[in-house]
């Protein structure tokens, strides 16, 4: 069964985020080496600004059914 949103929109941030504390502990270069995309630090960044673009669109889309249905 999956997750609710509000559920996933808790959940992830805070999984990127311990992932990025995580990389930050343990990579001795890690501002330098979070532009590898082999690195778990690139995927903990790149969480956090995908999510609210993701979060955007959706209600962008699901505003304009909205707006398409009414009038």
């Amino acid at each position: 069964m999956l997750p609710s949103l509000p559920t996933l929109t808790v959940v992830v941030p805070l999984l990127s985020l311990a992932g990025l504390l995580y990389s930050a502990s343990v990579d001795e270069t890690f501002p330098q080496g979070c532009t590898s995309t082999n690195s778990l630090c690139f995927y903990s960044l790149l969480l956090p600004i995908t999510i609210p673009v993701y979060v955007f669109f959706h209600l962008w889309t699901w505003m304009g059914i909205k707006l398409f249905r009414h009038n």
